[in-house]
């Protein structure tokens, strides 16, 4: 079967209105950075202009991700490198109010006070750094400490400052543009028209996806129908997972979409969140892999494919710095 093959797309970013120039910020450098609270709205955080901006000296946090090392003695001496694990990273963020009479201060404060300590009912807001290349990534953030003003004489009349501690339970930066690959069915031919040619009706496709990250990720695939059955292997490591839908008895007929996350582990049916479709995956033996950084070749096999019939593997790439 004929297979049709987008390249890797980038999708669309929407800025949310003007923003300021960048400015120098200790461990970034020249950026623009914006925190965009659970609500979705956007907080310039280094318009000089504005009645509120970061001050950067004492900004920390934004570098390499911090991991805690386990090991075990050498008998020679030193030690041998056993397990890796990234830890929750902290970014210590000041920032200065101000306004211009109590009123107008008073009624930022509150307002950015607001924006940050509701992450911790409302889920996490995002910190967002925007190059002048182009480039935007992001790191959810939960508030933590640090709202409480400098407690100084002429501080809290028209203006004052917090230095915010911002918890992230994931350490790595989030490109703010996913990447998708695309595999979709042709239209079946006639074998002798116009000559005699020969086409797989069970593999969709077998592609190299290459991955920009620093670190692994973890993609989501959407897999719309005709299909029976679906194998996703990952060639380096053999490890794969297949879906099959007669197994919870249902199917996958045309037009028909079912989603599987790998982290957390989730199938999600045609009828959307409700229609929970975990038990037709081949446990225990199905792996639910991870994307490393470079190149991976894949493979999407799927039975009773037909015209339509289509796999849609999107991931955001992960950095260690900003």
């Amino acid at each position: 079967m004929p297979v049709i093959a987008a390249p890797q797309v980038i999708g669309p970013e929407d800025p949310g209105g003007e923003t300021p120039p960048p400015i120098e910020v200790p461990e970034v450098g020249y950026a623009t950075i914006t925190y965009i609270d659970p609500t979705g709205t956007r907080w310039p955080m280094t318009d000089l202009s504005a009645d509120w901006y970061t001050l950067a000296e004492g900004v920390s946090g934004l570098g390499a991700a911090p991991y805690v090392l386990t090991s075990d003695p050498h008998p020679r001496g030193g030690a041998r490198l056993r397990h890796v694990q990234p830890q929750p990273r902290t970014i210590v963020w000041p920032l200065l109010v101000k306004g211009k009479d109590h009123n107008v201060f008073t009624a930022n404060w509150r307002a950015l006070a607001r924006a940050f300590t509701r992450t911790l009912r409302d889920g996490p807001g995002l910190l967002e750094v925007a190059r002048p290349s182009g480039s935007v990534r992001r790191i959810p953030v939960h508030y933590q400490e640090g709202w409480d003003g400098r407690g100084q004489t002429a501080t809290g009349i028209t203006w004052d400052s917090a230095v915010l501690t911002l918890w992230c339970e994931d350490p790595y930066w989030i490109d703010a543009v996913p990447v998708t690959i695309h595999r979709e069915s042709g239209v079946l031919v006639d074998f002798l028209d116009p000559y005699p040619m020969v086409s797989s009706g069970q593999v969709l496709g077998a592609t190299t996806v290459t991955n920009p990250s620093d670190v692994d990720v973890w993609p989501t695939w959407t897999i719309t129908g005709p299909a029976t059955r679906i194998t996703f292997t990952r060639e380096d490591t053999g490890e794969s997972f297949t879906l099959d839908p007669s197994d919870i008895g249902a199917g996958l007929t045309a037009g028909q979409s079912v989603t599987v996350s790998t982290d957390p582990p989730q199938v999600r049916g045609p009828g959307g969140d409700t229609d929970n479709w975990i038990g037709a995956l081949n446990w225990p033996t199905a792996v639910l892999w991870s994307l490393p950084p470079g190149d991976t070749d894949v493979t999407f096999q799927l039975d009773g494919a037909g015209p339509g019939s289509a796999v849609d593997l999107t991931y955001y790439p992960k950095y260690e710095t900003a």
